[in-house]
């Protein structure tokens, strides 16, 4: 049961990022290193938010649960910004490698377009937080011990697994719609990300009333994904050339820098 769980749980946390990787990314070098980068920069923004979260514990009264759940709150909304402030510098660096590459290539455009660039760094970004957010979660998954064997929830895996992958995703449409407003200087629409980011973190507080975190997060995964899916140039025509494989190019394995 306990090997079940774990390869369950696996394929539910990673499986679409896994596909998208391996469908879209894996045969361009250039797409995997642009990957390898952003999850680099979300390590960053983990270290410091992992830096300061270590400080505000040691001079905190540790006997205080108030205190101690500000400090919880404190963490989350810091760390969602600090991830959103490295992916503001990881784009504003890749505009310039971008730049550069341009004026190494032999060809007039650009051998990557922006959109692909957000779509790769938000995979990035969405793989390296779902590996630290479900890595502890799938040691524990192969036991020993029973989940909710002392009354708890029996969905905590389960429900973790689901949320990850709503995390993953939700990066990655992120990254996608980040990109384009910094392109279009859409500050509101940066605003609304970074919103919707600390909206996401905040429903987890919500556990173990797992169904009070995990439908409005899947509600909000699937307005982001909407609106990434407009801001890469998407529209009802090519979705359904695409869904249908009439439409080639629309395909990100052939989509040609603009």
């Amino acid at each position: 049961m306990t090997a079940s769980v774990f390869f369950g749980c696996t394929f539910i946390a990673f499986g679409p990022a896994i596909a998208l990787f391996l469908f879209t990314i894996a045969r361009d070098p250039l797409r995997v290193i642009f990957l390898i980068a952003g999850a680099f920069f979300w390590l960053c923004s983990l270290l410091l938010s992992s830096l300061v979260w270590f400080i505000t514990v040691q001079i905190s009264n540790k006997e205080s649960s108030s205190q101690q759940k500000g400090l919880l709150i404190f963490g989350v909304v810091l760390s969602v910004l600090l991830q959103e402030t490295c992916r503001f510098g990881y784009y504003k660096l890749l505009k310039k490698a971008n730049e550069g590459l341009l004026m190494l290539s032999a060809e007039e455009t650009m051998p990557i377009s922006i959109r692909q660039l957000a779509y790769v760094s938000g995979l990035g970004f969405g793989f390296m937080s779902g590996a630290f957010s479900m890595v502890n979660i799938l040691a524990d998954s192969v036991g020993p011990g029973t989940i909710g064997i002392h009354g708890d929830s029996q969905h905590y895996f389960l429900s973790s697994a689901f949320m990850t992958m709503a995390i993953i995703l939700l990066h990655m449409f992120w990254g996608v719609v980040f990109f384009d407003s910094c392109e279009k200087q859409h500050w509101w629409s940066l605003a609304v990300v970074v919103i919707s980011h600390l909206l996401v973190s905040c429903l987890t507080f919500q556990n173990p009333q797992y169904v009070g975190s995990l439908v409005p997060t899947y509600i909000i995964v699937f307005l982001v994904g909407l609106w990434a899916f407009f801001c890469s140039g998407g529209s009802l025509r090519n979705l359904k050339l695409c869904l249908t494989c009439k439409d080639k190019d629309f395909l990100l394995a052939n989509h040609r820098p603009r």
